[in-house]
This record gives structure tokens, sequence and C-alpha cells, in this order.
């Protein structure tokens, strides 16, 4: 598959599904990149390393890191955007972390894919920032709900387990076929807006009852 509709359906749809969780997604685009695979590449500077061992090996050595720091210090995963006007993201620096570590991954891998096929990559390191973000509007009150809601501490963990799986599965059906991309940018747009329109009905429920 070639073609700038490709490439960027390619680059978008990975910058989105870093937005969920970046590690599995970077791991993935980078050993198929490394392996010349389904035409993932990086080959081109300054976007090379992204298929080298030693950042592959960084990112999994981030990634047990991460998965330490929330089992051994209960930090959460991801931050509670109900929970902004309070404490904001301070009380979650895992969180915060990890927003960015997604945004970031996100406008890398996204702009990497544009340069490694000859196409302009700087607009990409921009819309990879905001499609990871709107992964992570979806994504992150999903998770935070989840775990308030469940009692048992194990389950709660296991979410992220699952945000990893579906990041990963989103990467992977994404290389395979790159139009999959928009698919996956088109669905996440769609809850968000759906998110957007409850949070408006739930306040306009509150306003009334107030009056």
């Amino acid at each position: 598959m070639h073609g700038t509709f490709f490439d960027i359906g390619l680059g978008a749809g990975l910058a989105a599904a870093c937005g969920l969780r970046p590690f599995l997604p970077l791991l993935l685009a980078g050993a198929l990149a490394s392996g010349g695979d389904l035409e993932v590449s990086f080959a081109r500077s300054p976007f090379r390393f992204l298929q080298s061992h030693w950042w592959l090996l960084a990112v999994a050595v981030v990634l047990a890191l991460a998965y330490a720091l929330q089992l051994g210090l209960r930090l959460a995963p991801t931050s509670d955007s109900r929970a902004v006007g309070a404490r904001g993201l301070a009380g979650s620096p895992l969180a915060a972390a990890l927003t960015g570590l997604g945004m970031g991954a996100g406008a890398v891998v996204f702009a990497g894919t544009l340069d490694a096929h000859h196409d302009v990559w700087w607009p990409a390191l921009i819309g990879g920032i905001l499609l990871a973000g709107l992964a992570q509007i979806v994504a992150e009150p999903l998770i935070a709900g989840a775990r308030a809601r469940l009692a048992d501490r194990a389950a709660r963990e296991a979410l992220t387990i699952y945000l990893d799986i579906a990041a990963l599965l989103a990467a992977a059906l994404v290389a395979l076929l790159h139009p999959l991309g928009y698919v996956l940018i088109a669905l996440l747009a769609w809850f968000a807006s759906r998110r957007r329109a409850r949070s408006a009905e739930k306040y306009a429920g509150l306003r009334v009852l107030r009056r």
C-alpha cells in the first residue's frame, strides 16, 4: 500500500494507538520497521531511532517501570478529568507522565511514518499530539471511572493490561490495513462527541435542579 493517503492512515492510526497507551504500539511499530514488514518504516533520519534496538529496549524498560510504579506505589495510571478542578494532575504523577509520553510518542511515530515515505513530516508532529490527545480524552475517563467502581484492587490494576491490549490491537490492525487509521480516528471522535454531549446534558440537568 503506497501513497500519501495510506501513509497518513498508518501514521495517524499509530499516533491514536499511542494515545491509548504508548508502549506496545511503539514496540510493534519499531519491530515491524526493523524487519521491513507491512511497509512500516522509520528508515530516514531523524526518526531512524524508532526502529533501533536500544530504543525498543528503552521502551520495554519504561513499560516495566510504569507497571512497577502503578503496583508498588499504587499510583493511578490515568487521570480523571472529573477531578481536574479539585486536584489537577498533581494527584497522579504517573498519569501526568503517561499522558505526556503518549502525546510525544504519537507525534514522533506519525512524523516518522511520513518522513520514511518521503512526505512532508513536520505537520504530523502537531497532528500526532492532537490525535493522541483525542484517544486520551476517550480512554482516560473510562478507565478512571471503572477503577473507581471496582472494589477489588487486582481487578482495578488489570484494567491497565486491557488498555495495553486495546492499544496493541489498534496498532496491529492499522499496520495490517493502513486506511483503518481513519476508521479508528472517526470512532474516537464519535465517542468523544458523545461524551461531551452527555456531559452537557448532565450539566443542563443540574442547572435545572438548582433553580
